[in-house]
């Protein structure tokens, strides 16, 4: 940093280790399940499982954990999606009861397996960005 009037660098005593990262550009890069350093390289290995490093810049992801958080997202915004949809396609439609029910529990279903990795990506980029390592 620099003293806007002298112009002379300015000790705050962060090193670039202790400084703030940005944590919307890292979740946006988690939400895309890419590292939240350098957005390159992949953060999940297959579904869900969370890599030990960055293979692209090395950055360690060995101590985050997001545990249940991503689940509990999930299901949240599931039903604030799917209900009203479900009340909606209910009441102007009037749809048999197994067809309602078919297509929205295919609908849930489908709408969690894309949610819950991304989620999940988007928690640890902020864990990440907090340097929280894991709840």
């Amino acid at each position: 940093m620099y003293d806007a009037a002298t112009e002379a660098p300015v000790d705050d005593g962060q090193t670039t280790e202790q400084a703030e990262r940005a944590l919307r550009p890292a979740m946006f890069r988690g939400w895309r399940r890419r590292c939240p350093n350098c957005g390159a390289g992949p953060m999940l290995k297959g579904y869900l499982k969370v890599r030990d490093h960055c293979p692209v810049c090395s950055e360690s992801f060995r101590h985050q954990r997001a545990d249940d958080g991503p689940a509990y997202l999930t299901i949240l915004l599931v039903g604030h999606i799917m209900a009203p949809l479900m009340h909606i396609a209910f009441t102007t439609f009037r749809p048999q009861p197994m067809i309602l029910a078919t297509v929205f529990s295919v609908g849930c279903v489908a709408l969690s397996l894309y949610l819950l990795p991304r989620l999940k990506g988007a928690m640890v980029a902020f864990q990440w960005a907090r340097r929280m390592h894991g709840f």
